[in-house]
């Protein structure tokens, strides 16, 4: 009876593993899909770059404020009613996409639906990931987050099959119907874990309340920590591209630079998650932010086009890392009782700078025609976050075998 109930408990576990992928996987593989459509606006109404971008910064805006309330309403309903309302909305979103005639409805249809989407993708099953697990919360995570890596790369090839054989509206309407029923599915295997799990592990419960929480400057240190790198993980994706085009690549061979990002993000997911189990967050995040400054500083010195893809590889492994190694390095230091909520708030600032990221980078290129300001810049604001993560105090909370 008891093994019965360990092999009952350990498939639990790892349908929840696999609920999480999946919502990562569709939120995220949507979103980077929506590029693709650039082409397509542009033809059928003229609008700018610039507009059909800005859509995506009011997305993530709206995902930093709703990260929050989300991370709250986990803690206290769970995630599969909070998945189950943000993932039909998302889908909702896109199918809604193939429909708009006007730049406003947009920004509604971004605002509104996929917004929500992203606001619930990483707080609500990163929570839940990090009260299930405990002695491998780290690589857990990072198994989670490569479903994110796994939907930049297997979407949008999806997506651009659908738009050149039924055209861009239908394509939107397959893919957010396939969006609802999968991130319903996904919602249907995510649950919290029972009294007696939390009872066993004795940590669910422990730890900071969130009230207790905001009162240290602890927290406020991760929101800016945050804050500083997470501009270059929205900024650089986005430019690139057309950063490897300035240089002389084709547009093909300049599009593979994303895909490099995506395949050496997996490998920093993993990696990054496994080291936070063994060596702790805070080391964890140091051997990211490490990677990511030279990546950024090296962007500023390459002229040689196939050069460009080594650090891009570099760029990608600490990209991945820093999104998984957060979630159980905030678990380390304030516990799991509130985890939702606090990781909510430190979203939030992340996302207020991931959002004028791109928009700032943007504007330095229109302004210099050179991304050299933007490099410099994100690299500065790296430099500063990591001085704030070398002042982190050792770890206060440890985690327990289970």
């Amino acid at each position: 009876m008891l093994l019965g109930v360990t092999i009952k408990s350990i498939d639990e576990r790892y349908l929840i593993v696999l609920g999480a992928c999946l919502t990562q996987f569709f939120v995220i593989g949507l979103l980077f899909s929506y590029g693709l459509f650039f082409k397509s606006f542009e033809l059928e109404y003229g609008w700018s770059r610039t507009l059909l971008s800005s859509c995506v910064s009011l997305a993530f805006l709206v995902m930093g404020i709703l990260a929050f309330v989300g991370g709250r309403l986990n803690d206290r309903y769970g995630p599969r009613m909070v998945l189950s309302v943000a993932g039909t909305l998302c889908g909702v979103g896109y199918v809604l996409l193939s429909q708009v005639t006007q730049p406003w409805q947009l920004f509604v249809l971004f605002g509104m639906f996929i917004g929500v989407g992203m606001a619930t993708h990483d707080v609500v099953t990163l929570s839940t990931i990090a009260r299930w697990f405990h002695q491998r919360r780290g690589m857990m995570t990072g198994v989670v987050k490569t479903g994110t890596a796994a939907g930049q790369i297997a979407v949008p090839p999806s997506a651009a099959v659908l738009i050149a054989y039924f055209g861009w509206r239908p394509a939107l309407i397959i893919l957010g119907c396939v969006a609802v029923v999968m991130l319903l599915i996904a919602a249907s295997l995510m649950k919290s874990p029972p009294a007696d799990h939390d009872s066993i592990s004795n940590t669910a419960s422990s730890g900071m309340t969130f009230d207790e929480a905001r009162r240290t400057s602890l927290l406020w240190m991760f929101c800016a920590i945050q804050f500083c790198f997470f501009p270059t993980l929205s900024t650089v994706p986005l430019h690139i591209v057309v950063h490897g085009m300035d240089l002389g690549m084709t547009p093909a061979l300049a599009a593979i630079l994303l895909s490099v990002i995506g395949a050496s993000s997996v490998v920093g997911r993993l990696t990054f998650g496994t080291l936070a189990d063994r060596i702790g967050g805070k080391r964890a995040l140091l051997s990211c932010f490490v990677p990511l400054l030279v990546s950024l500083l090296a962007f500023l010195l390459i002229n040689i086009p196939w050069v460009l893809f080594g650090a891009v590889a570099l760029y990608g492994f600490a990209h991945g890392g820093l999104f998984t190694a957060v979630s159980p390095t905030v678990a380390e230091y304030f516990g799991l009782k509130a985890h939702g909520a606090i990781f909510g708030l430190i979203l939030l600032f992340g996302t207020i700078g991931g959002a004028l990221g791109p928009i700032l980078a943007g504007w330095a290129f229109d302004q210099t025609a050179s991304y050299s300001i933007a490099f410099s810049s994100l690299a500065a604001l790296l430099c500063f976050g990591l001085v704030l993560v070398l002042r982190l105090p050792p770890s206060p909370v440890q985690n327990p075998p289970g």
